[in-house]
């Protein structure tokens, strides 16, 4: 048995194809899926049904992963230790994040990077959908989480903290009654994202306030959520830097700003436990100081 074939096995597995693998292990997706032939010839069983859309194994291949998947991701977390033990900044480095906080934070630091490490290569996928965090081709995997981060695997590091307003339009403000406390709230439309079922509040004194919301519209989406309330179909909880243009032009107005809406938690999951590769790392850290400066509401550099 080619202990090779093995390890591409596992990797289609993992990732969810022979195109993920490919890319994974740098090998033409043909070689791959060799591989995996090879191996169910040699073993007279056939491990995965595909489709369409993904490869499942079968009962004969979840049996293999089963015995043999932890040993060769355990073999893969020991190479990037060693690698990681280098100084060189090298390589690719993949990044999947969603748009809003892929475009207005992590461009910055990816030219830095790109700028000061002439070996270094970034792919950064910025995604309007919810991104897998599953997806192993990835060596950091921003999520926005109000309640709780997904069963992924991952190790979960966090880096942002996002202050957060309540904005409105002047035409819908001046249509509406006062808004003066957060319970005012409850007689407003609403722009909310896709699992808001209320919105936290803390005063002066630090007493929190919960205020249901019954939204007229939902997305998971941060623009369309600042475009509909442009337009004054409702207020909306949105990360203030987001909005920051659209105050001083006048299409929007913070109420409530006696009050401090709960933050939006940024994390960035990893996929292994031990030392990272110094591309990681510098990436990590630099991104953690212009947190400082984001989580005070001052305009990162």
């Amino acid at each position: 048995m080619d202990w090779n074939d093995v390890d591409a096995f596992c990797c289609v597995l993992e990732h969810g194809g022979f195109t993920a693998a490919a890319k994974v292990m740098s090998r033409p997706k043909s070689s791959i899926s060799a591989s995996v032939s090879r191996l169910e010839s040699e073993l007279g069983a056939r491990l995965l049904q595909r489709t369409t859309r993904r490869v499942r194994p079968t009962e004969a291949g979840e049996s293999l992963y089963q015995d043999a998947g932890g040993m060769f991701q355990r073999l893969r977390e020991i190479r990037s230790d060693a690698m990681a033990r280098g100084k060189a900044v090298a390589g690719t480095l993949r990044i999947a994040a969603p748009y809003e906080f892929g475009a207005h934070h992590l461009a910055a630091v990816g030219c830095w990077m790109l700028g000061r490490y002439p070996d270094l290569r970034i792919d950064l996928d910025v995604e309007h959908a919810r991104i897998d965090p599953l997806d192993r081709s990835y060596d950091i995997v921003f999520s926005t989480v109000d309640e709780g981060l997904p069963d992924s695997g991952r190790v979960a590091r966090r880096i942002f903290s996002l202050p957060r307003g309540i904005f409105a339009a002047p035409a819908l403000l001046e249509r509406s009654h006062p808004i003066e406390q957060p319970e005012d709230l409850a007689d407003v439309p609403a722009i909310a994202s896709s699992g808001d079922a209320q919105w936290s509040f803390t005063d002066a004194a630090g007493a929190e306030h919960k205020v249901p919301v019954r939204p007229r519209m939902r997305s998971p989406n941060a623009e369309v959520r600042r475009l509909a309330a442009i337009e004054g179909f409702g207020v909306s909880r949105i990360v203030r830097t987001f909005c920051r243009d659209a105050v001083k032009d006048g299409r929007l107005r913070e109420v409530l700003a006696g009050y401090v809406c709960a933050p939006l938690r940024i994390y960035a999951l990893l996929p292994g436990r031990r030392l990272m590769p110094p591309k990681v790392r510098i990436f990590l850290d630099t991104l953690e100081k212009t947190a400082i400066t984001v989580e005070r509401g001052e305009e990162a550099s």
